[in-house]
């Protein structure tokens, strides 16, 4: 086999169309001029740093290492960006952290350690501005948390048993607009209420009103539910299974069959207040409110009878504001949030959250969400060129658009004054 040498050429074309698309958004404007100002010697900007940075897994990358030596000597063709070294980009990512803050509950000596970065988080919110049209808008919020398993110093035990952090995500359909990262040991409901009123008031800064939310019963918490309700029209939160419950479920009146009577699945709702000794503890009584309760039971297949009810079922409950949807509609909606689940799958996997790669809280937590922005780029960028480009679709993960669009030769052709993009391949782009 003989072998002819084809010198300057890009195993990875596509990367130009979405930096150009990035550019015609003005992205790199928006990171200059959100960041802290780099002194005049620096060789790159922000820029660079962030689009040399994504494009590592807009390559299939997964680390900072593979700029130097999987992607550099692609990337460094384009005339249209500088690639910078990994620790210049590692190095200038972790001088964007804030440190971290103690949290106390008022119950015991720990203290929750917490990673807030307003700044990239507003950084993120100006983005979105321009590719995801945001502001002024009504918006469904969702908001959950994951667990990021890391052997991290400062890393702490988590509810599953293993090291790691656990930081809070909310998301606006498949773009997410919060990061809150807080240390393994404090749970998803410890200070929710605090994390959700900083969520809230940087979204209002930027004119985002939301519409309904969505939870799960971390959220089920009386501080919790009075701070949702403040600043949402509609909120669905699973709550939790306690004593309470059992009387929302003795409420029920009347159950209806759902689907076939042989899948003994019945729903019904009642009305009723709770968190009455909450309320007490925090001197609140006058905040409490008669919420909607949604319940589902389930026939147990093994018969067992619950103490409490003296059925052998399963319960599910939702607490809701929603006066006027059906029951059948509201339980449909809320199991909608089921999704936020493969938007985290998508993170960790496809957008590096399963490999952070600094050794504290605070610093991972930069990484997060500039990592969050990459995802959102690149939601944007998939819906928008899957309406351009034959073959693509707009629920395709970053692999599938890397094997189809991405990896095209290319080579950059100087002619006339000016740069040429040559593509050694078929992208069918309409214009």
């Amino acid at each position: 086999m003989k072998i002819l040498k084809s010198n300057g050429i890009s195993a990875f074309g596509g990367l130009n169309f979405v930096i150009e698309e990035l550019d015609t958004k003005e992205i790199g404007k928006i990171l200059n001029e959100a960041l802290p100002k780099l002194g005049g010697q620096s060789k790159y900007n922000w820029r660079d740093l962030l689009y040399s940075y994504w494009s590592v897994f807009f390559c299939g990358g997964d680390c900072a290492e593979d700029l130097s030596g999987n992607f550099k000597p692609s990337l460094s063709q384009s005339p249209k960006l500088k690639v910078p070294s990994p620790d210049r980009v590692l190095n200038r990512l972790k001088g964007l952290a804030e440190p971290a803050t103690k949290f106390s509950t008022g119950r015991g000596e720990h203290l929750h350690q917490f990673a807030i970065n307003g700044k990239l988080t507003e950084l993120n919110l100006k983005i979105l501005k321009r590719i995801a049209n945001l502001t002024g808008s009504m918006v469904d919020l969702d908001y959950d948390n994951t667990v990021c398993h890391t052997e991290k110093e400062d890393a702490q035990i988590t509810y599953k048993k293993c090291h790691g952090y656990v930081p809070g995500v909310a998301l606006v359909g498949s773009n997410v607009v919060y990061v809150e990262n807080r240390n393994g040991r404090s749970n998803a409901g410890i200070l929710q209420s605090e994390t959700l009123e900083r969520m809230f008031a940087h979204l209002e800064n930027h004119n985002v009103k939301t519409n309904r939310f969505r939870a799960d019963s971390a959220s089920y918490e009386f501080r919790t539910i009075r701070t949702i309700e403040k600043h949402t029209n509609r909120f669905y939160v699973k709550a939790r299974m306690s004593p309470a419950m059992d009387t929302v479920i003795s409420l029920v009146k009347e159950w209806e069959t759902v689907g076939n009577k042989e899948d003994g699945i019945y729903r019904g709702e009642a009305f009723y207040t709770p968190f009455k000794r909450a309320a007490r503890d925090h001197k609140m009584q006058d905040e409490l409110h008669t919420y909607r309760f949604i319940v589902t039971k389930e026939r147990r297949k093994d018969g067992q009878i619950n103490t409490f009810t003296g059925e052998a079922c399963i319960y599910s409950i939702i607490i809701t504001n929603d006066e006027e949807s059906e029951p059948d509609s509201i339980v449909f909606y809320y199991d909608q949030r089921g999704a936020i689940e493969r938007e985290f799958e998508v993170l960790k996997h496809d957008f590096g959250w399963r490999k952070l790669p600094f050794s504290s809280l605070e610093q991972n937590q930069v990484y997060l969400q500039i990592m969050a922005i990459c995802r959102n780029i690149y939601h944007y960028i998939i819906n928008l060129f899957s309406k351009k480009v034959k073959g693509l679709r707009p629920k395709y993960r970053i692999k599938k658009f890397i094997f189809r669009f991405i990896a095209v030769p290319a080579k950059w052709v100087y002619r006339s004054r000016q740069w040429h993009l040559r593509v050694y391949g078929a992208i069918h782009w309409e214009t």
